[in-house]
């Protein structure tokens, strides 16, 4: 027994190891940052000076940082209702047993695989650009004036418009494995008892599908979060209020940006705490109001 127990530390201890250096250690450490001024990520502990929540009141003072809040909330709610929407209307019609099931499938989903880059690129060259994109070329066709969808008026909501373009397949495919766990025989049955298709969707599909709900929430809060690449292919030079989110602006705070050499590394980690609170927050609110009781099949 004695053996069998110290072979299974040192089986673990690698892993443990890998999770305390590369997760815990950087977790602990940006909390600490967040309460001390630093200069620099890379200066030492002997460099810190404690600032307890001045960084945090520094960044919720700040006009940039309300500004990337409102877009990303935006971004957040209202795209994320359109996405899953989407993924959901897609993921049901696909497992309806219509024909050619594979190839919308995986044209739905094909966006996920170019890569971001490419696929913002694409966007902004091909179709919002003012004098060739595809957008004003269909305007100009009907007799309609081209608009120019990368302005400051309209650059954000050009933006999410593509982002939420390329997101509906990734939710749409786990969408369609939850739908598929579902047995077949608990809608015979309901076809039997004479459920028609929107009644079997609102009083089976939908409430069998609240795990998966919680799922994409979350996934989609972390993805909203982490939005960077997207916010920097529509403001390659300099960063515009229009497209500005809470991690450009982390970055901006941290490494400087044009023009503004200064950098507050301290600042930087409250607000990746403040957007690690918010991640923590949805999955607890999700958590008390999607159940995680399965029903008995």
């Amino acid at each position: 027994m004695k053996k069998n127990k110290t072979f299974i530390i040192w089986f673990m201890l690698p892993c443990v190891l890998a999770l305390v250096c590369m997760y815990l250690y950087p977790v602990l450490r940006t909390v600490m940052m967040s309460f001390f001024g630093i200069e620099s990520v890379t200066a030492g502990m002997s460099e810190w000076s404690f600032n307890g929540f001045a960084n945090y009141s520094k960044i919720f003072s700040s006009p940039t940082f309300q500004r990337a809040m409102r877009n990303i909330m935006v971004i957040w709610f209202l795209g994320g209702v359109i996405v899953l929407s989407f993924a959901l209307l897609f993921s049901v019609i696909i497992t309806s047993g219509i024909r050619l099931k594979k190839f919308f499938r995986a044209a739905i989903y094909l966006p996920n695989i170019v890569s971001a880059v490419a696929l913002a690129t694409m966007w902004i060259q091909y179709i919002y650009n003012q004098d060739y994109g595809l957008l004003n070329q269909m305007l100009r066709a009907v007799g309609l004036e081209g608009k120019n969808w990368l302005g400051t008026d309209m650059k954000f909501w050009a933006m999410l418009f593509a982002f939420i373009f390329g997101a509906v397949g990734y939710y749409m495919l786990i969408f369609i494995n939850g739908i598929e766990r579902i047995p077949a025989d608990l809608y015979e049955a309901a076809t039997i008892d004479g459920a028609n298709k929107i009644q079997q969707f609102t009083r089976m599909t939908l409430p069998l599908l609240r795990g998966i709900f919680k799922t994409n929430i979350t996934f989609w809060s972390v993805n909203c979060i982490t939005f960077f690449l997207w916010s920097k292919m529509f403001s390659p030079v300099s960063t515009e209020a229009a497209t500005i989110v809470p991690v450009v602006y982390l970055y901006d705070t941290v490494f400087g940006t044009v023009g503004n050499v200064q950098r507050d590394a301290g600042a930087g980690a409250a607000i990746g705490v403040v957007l690690a609170l918010f991640v923590g927050l949805v999955y607890f609110v999700l958590n008390k109001v999607i159940r995680d009781d399965e029903l008995e099949f």
